[in-house]
C-alpha cells in the first residue's frame, strides 16, 4: 500500500501541473505600478473626451439640454480649464491660458489637444515615489497621485455629460460605437 501511495503522489502532482507547462510566465510588474495605472487611466479618458469633442457637430456646440446647464462648447472649455488647473498644480507650474468665451469648435479642439499635451507632460518620468510627494492641490496638501486620479475622475464625469448631450442629438458616443 505504501508503494502504491509513493507512486500515485508524484504521478498526481505531475498530472495536475501539466496545464501549467504550456503557459507563459507572468509578465513582470511595471517598475512603478501606481504611476503606470494613473497614466493608463488618463490615456483612456483623454482619448474618449477628445473623440466626443470632435464628433459633436459645430452647430451643436451651443446646445444646452436645459437653460441652467453649460452648453456643449462650455463643457469642453470647462474640461480644458480644469485639466490645466489640475496638471499645473500637480506639476507646480503656471497653467496655460483660459479658453475664450467666444471659442469655436476648432478653437476648443485645439485647446483640448494642447491641454492633453500639457497633462501628458505631467506624467513624463513620473515614478511612484514622485507620485507620493505632497503638493498643494486646491489649497490642501495632497499627493501628486491624488491630483492625477482627480484628473481622470473629472474627465470621466464630464465625458458622461458629453454622452448625454450626444444622445439627445442622436449621436452615438465614442465608447458606444461598434468595435472594429
Amino acid at each position: 500500500m505504501t508503494t502504491i501511495r509513493f507512486l500515485i503522489t508524484p504521478v498526481t502532482i505531475l498530472f495536475l501541473s501539466l496545464p501549467l507547462a504550456g503557459q507563459a510566465p507572468p509578465a513582470a510588474p511595471p517598475a512603478n505600478p501606481l504611476s503606470a495605472d494613473a497614466r493608463e487611466a488618463w490615456g483612456f479618458v483623454k482619448t474618449i473626451v477628445l473623440r466626443a469633442a470632435e464628433k459633436m457637430p459645430e452647430e451643436n456646440y451651443a446646445f444646452k439640454p436645459v437653460p441652467e446647464v453649460r452648453s456643449y462648447g462650455q463643457l469642453v472649455a470647462h474640461i480644458v480649464y480644469s485639466q490645466n488647473q489640475i496638471c499645473s498644480q500637480v506639476k507646480g507650474s503656471a497653467a496655460p491660458n483660459l479658453p475664450p468665451d467666444n471659442a469655436t469648435k476648432a478653437d476648443l479642439i485645439a485647446l483640448l489637444k494642447e491641454s492633453d499635451a500639457f497633462c501628458d507632460a505631467t506624467f513624463e518620468g513620473l515614478t511612484d515615489a514622485h507620485a507620493a510627494e505632497q503638493v498643494k492641490l486646491f489649497g490642501q496638501n495632497r499627493t501628486r497621485l491624488t491630483g492625477l486620479t482627480m484628473l481622470s475622475f473629472h474627465g470621466y464625469e464630464h465625458y458622461g455629460n458629453m454622452v448625454t448631450y450626444m444622445r439627445l442629438k442622436g449621436l452615438v458616443p465614442p465608447t458606444s460605437e461598434p468595435r472594429k
